[in-house]
């Protein structure tokens, strides 16, 4: 790296720490003023390109970078805000398919900064909680897409949708991916509650799209389009995945879409629900240029689908034996990589290296996850909000029985420990946690 590529790195180093000074994003204030009065002070960045919002329990991420890249594909400028990273901040903010610099990074922190500062005084002076984590880089990631400029910006809600951050924007189309029970803490112990809150991305002339939902769901859901005379497609009814079929690296699908036919699209994604996000990104995307009403070239769209990425869901990152990296951290997430691990490998076994952050079902998660696994390794990633080794080994052995579980203190041991259980023709899965996936990828180069 060039003394400039260092010293700009140091600069990105820094907004990091300064943004981790503040309040986590696992900690979010139930509020959108404060958001609300930094853009306002900001000239309001989020109204300066066409917005597709997407809230909703598992699949956000990989819907949004694959409608990003179909909009990419059309010739758009495209704004991308995903979370969380794997590796460096900088991967949340994508422009243009790539992340943003370090130097941009910098630049956008500079101008945003003074404004973070008003609005944490005025908030402390009307004994509030200052600008909290997700609050500050939602400002920023706006501002950064203002700067660039982008034509579009394809925006994953943080957590649930009403009073989150990024919900200070108003969407043209609003996304909803299948809604389950995750951060019940925050967001409610019931499907309905949930769905409540997410629904609250909804705005006046959305255009709605949303995947296939529980009743309690689509309650929330169909009441919030009836309130703003916003029009609904629906996953199974408006559009679907007509054929799934596999792939070099990944699937060859078939989409119905709201407006055409798209068949024999490459998707370098594995798992059936995968495709499903493709069908999703693809009616997204007919409804934000021409609601729904005109077909979408069929070289844009598959040029924008195999290009998509999804990085840390049913990624291979090594072979001999294979090694495969999934983020999922709820039982509904755990179920859709159960299957996809059960359609798109055939090992002759398959050992899970697992870890679990400590608000997590990890009941519901291995439960999942035991009929497809042969045998478990048991270990924590750096995350202090980790389950203890110990803690989690006894839990997954109430489960799996205790001969098919071992444990090891961290993720390069438990690693090593997988990859020797398996063999050469085995596969090895590393799932629990974000953070843990994480550790394993950058272990892997990835």
């Amino acid at each position: 790296m060039s003394s400039t590529g260092a010293f700009e790195r140091q600069e990105a180093d820094a907004v990091m720490a300064a943004l981790m000074a503040r309040v986590g994003e696992k900690r979010p204030e139930r509020r959108l003023h404060a958001i609300r009065r930094v853009t306002e002070l900001l000239g309001d960045p989020q109204r300066m390109y066409g917005v597709i919002h997407l809230a909703g329990t598992n699949g956000k991420t990989s819907t949004a970078r694959i409608t990003e890249s179909i909009l990419r594909a059309l010739g758009l400028r495209t704004g991308l805000m995903t979370s969380p990273h794997l590796h460096r901040i900088n991967e949340r903010i994508v422009i243009d398919g790539e992340p943003i610099s370090d130097r941009m990074l910098a630049d956008n922190w500079a101008d945003v900064e003074p404004f973070l500062a008003i609005v944490d005084a005025e908030l402390v002076a009307n004994s509030e909680p200052p600008l909290t984590y997700f609050e500050a880089l939602t400002a920023l990631t706006f501002a950064a897409f203002a700067d660039a400029p982008v034509d579009v910006a394809v925006i994953e809600a943080g957590m649930g949708g009403e009073w989150d951050a990024t919900n200070v924007a108003d969407a043209d189309v609003a996304v909803f991916t299948p809604i389950a029970l995750d951060h019940t803490e925050y967001l409610g112990d019931t499907i309905s509650l949930i769905a409540a809150t997410k629904a609250g991305i909804i705005k006046p002339a959305s255009r709605v799209v949303s995947a296939h939902q529980s009743q309690d769901a689509w309650d929330h859901i169909m009441l919030a389009c009836e309130k703003y005379e916003a029009p609904l497609r629906i996953f199974g009814r408006d559009f679907s995945l007509t054929s799934v079929e596999p792939g070099v690296g990944g699937q060859v699908i078939s989409v119905e879409g709201i407006a055409g036919h798209y068949p024999g699209l490459a998707l370098p994604l594995l798992g059936d629900h995968q495709g499903e996000n493709a069908a999703l990104a693809i009616a997204a995307v007919e409804s934000f240029l021409h609601n729904g009403t005109q077909m979408l070239a069929r070289e844009v769209v598959e040029e924008g689908v195999s290009l998509a990425s999804s990085p840390g869901r049913l990624q291979v990152v090594s072979a001999n034996p294979t090694v495969v990296v999934d983020a999922a951290h709820n039982p509904h997430g755990a179920e859709a990589l159960a299957g996809a691990m059960m359609t798109s490998f055939s090992f002759d076994r398959l050992v899970c290296v697992i870890g679990i952050l400590q608000e997590k079902d990890l009941v519901g998660i291995v439960e999942a996850l035991d009929p497809v696994v042969d045998h478990f390794v048991v270990t924590q990633s750096q995350s202090d909000r980790s389950i203890s080794v110990h803690d989690l080994a006894d839990a997954v052995s109430a489960i799996a029985g205790p001969d098919r579980v071992d444990s090891r203190g961290n993720s390069e041991e438990a690693l090593s420990r997988a990859e020797d259980l398996a063999g050469a023709e085995g596969g090895v899965l590393v799932t629990g946690s974000i953070t843990l996936v994480a550790e394993v990828a950058a272990g892997k180069g990835r």
